[in-house]
């Protein structure tokens, strides 16, 4: 049994002094390796003589000397397994602690990672220690007294204590550690999934990608688009311990993003090829109808110039010759965007294509207004009064809103109201002589309409404000 005891705290006394040079001593100035070399011998000197001895051959005082060395022996044990308990742990609270400073960046990571460096500062302190209370009473020796026995033992107690104490504190702090150990641990099981759906969505961008070339459409800008994210790929390969976690999950994120919008675009690529030939045919047929149509206009003219004043008609003298120009730039457009799309430069033909449709839209705008205006002059020319009656109507009712519930009405709406009568009598006094002027006289009652309609929404606006 002594034999026992003695190889096991030799052993336990062996491994203190290599965790603690194992641990650096930064702090506390750690323990040298000669330290080390000073323990070995003493260790073979201690444990191989009593291996062959069968044990039993050790000489001890006797009586309360005996006693006192195996008090001070159990006190090394207990000592050391203090230490052990205490290293293990802060072995355990590091891996811990690098899991959650490479998952999270936020103060609170960051004030547990200083007050685990202050903990790691006050180990090393009592594990210094407690390493020279090992060194400081070698217990083997047969020359070792009562009194040197009793004073190992308290100052080995009192380094166990002091192990224990901040092997307490080290407990608490990874108690508190708690929701940061849960944050870290979702962002982590996150991580494998996010590496592999980005993997997953490059490969489907480049399964799209060969597809709609297999179609004869080269797709070079989305290939170009792909080609960017390869870098990506591979940063994501090397993994987390590299770039760290939540770089890499924003990176793969990233990644997925990008990467569906290729392949959005790839699978709807044989569709917007389809719908830019649509459209390429369309205009054309569009821009043939507004050139016959155009040609109607200067019929038109002549029947404004023959029977109506100047004022009436000379705004859209120059109709023919804009529509003329705007339907040679459309085709000279239309032509760039079939060369685009022959080319699958798909942004430039559809751009292209845009400007167009608007020089169109607006020809067939002012190709009609000349129509449309002979067949409102005709109208009025019949028959002034319809006009008259319809902006007096107006008037009227936006003054019998602006009296409703008042014995005068408000100044702001009445004098615009006041000024749309006296325009209305303006407009129709106008009319007489040889040649009146109907398109001022059309002109001006649509502004009186307007106005009425314009008073009438600010009553409604401030009594709706009013009324909450």
């Amino acid at each position: 049994m002594v034999v026992r005891t003695a190889c096991s705290t030799e052993t336990a006394r062996e491994r203190d002094v290599a965790a603690s040079d194992a641990r650096g001593g930064a702090a506390s100035g750690g323990v040298s390796l000669v330290r080390l070399a000073v323990v070995l011998p003493l260790l073979v000197g201690a444990v191989v003589p009593q291996a062959f001895a069968g044990g039993g051959t050790r000489r001890w005082f006797g009586g309360r000397g005996e006693s006192q060395r195996a008090e001070a022996q159990a006190a090394k044990d207990a000592a050391a397994a203090a230490f052990y308990e205490l290293d293990t742990a802060q072995r355990g609270l590091r891996i811990t602690m690098e899991t959650i400073t490479a998952v999270d960046g936020s103060p609170e990571a960051r004030r547990a990672v200083e007050r685990f460096a202050a903990l790691e500062r006050r180990i090393d302190e009592v594990s210094h220690a407690y390493i020279s209370a090992v060194d400081a009473h070698d217990l083997d020796r047969e020359e070792v007294d009562g009194a040197t026995a009793g004073r190992a033992r308290g100052e080995l107690t009192r380094a166990r204590e002091e192990l224990e104490r901040v092997k307490g504190e080290l407990d608490r702090f990874e108690g508190g550690l708690a929701p940061l150990v849960e944050r870290a641990e979702t962002q982590l099981a996150r991580l494998a999934p996010a590496v592999e759906r980005a993997r997953q969505a490059l490969r489907g961008a480049s399964d799209a990608l060969d597809f709609v070339r297999g179609q004869g459409l080269r797709a070079d800008e989305l290939a170009a688009r792909l080609a960017v994210l390869g870098p990506e790929l591979t940063r994501l390969n090397e993994g987390a311990g590299r770039h760290g976690v939540g770089e890499t999950l924003q990176r793969a994120d990233r990644v997925v993003r990008d990467a569906e919008a290729v392949r959005a675009e790839a699978e709807r690529l044989p569709e917007r090829a389809a719908e830019i030939d649509k459209r390429l045919v369309s205009l054309r047929t569009r821009a043939q109808a507004l050139t016959t149509r155009s040609e109607a206009v200067e019929p038109v003219l002549s029947e404004l110039r023959r029977r109506y004043s100047a004022a009436c008609w000379q705004d859209l003298q120059h109709v023919p010759e804009q529509a003329a120009s705007a339907v040679r730039q459309a085709e000279e457009r239309l032509a760039e965007a079939a060369a685009a799309r022959a080319e699958q430069r798909w942004p430039d033909a559809t751009a292209l294509l845009s400007t167009v449709r608007a020089l169109l839209d607006t020809t067939g705008e002012a190709v009609s207004a000349a129509g449309d205006r002979l067949r409102r002059l005709d109208a009025v020319a019949k028959d002034p009064r319809a006009e008259t009656d319809r902006a007096r109507f107006a008037v009227r009712d936006a003054q019998r809103l602006a009296m409703e519930g008042r014995q005068q009405p408000d100044p702001r709406h009445a004098r615009p109201l006041d000024r749309a009568v006296e325009r209305i009598d303006r407009a129709v006094a106008g009319l007489e002589g040889r040649h009146p002027d109907y398109w001022s006289f059309l002109s001006e009652l649509e502004a009186v309409r307007a106005e009425a309609a314009r008073v009438v929404a600010a009553i409604r606006e401030e009594r709706g404000a009013g009324a909450h």
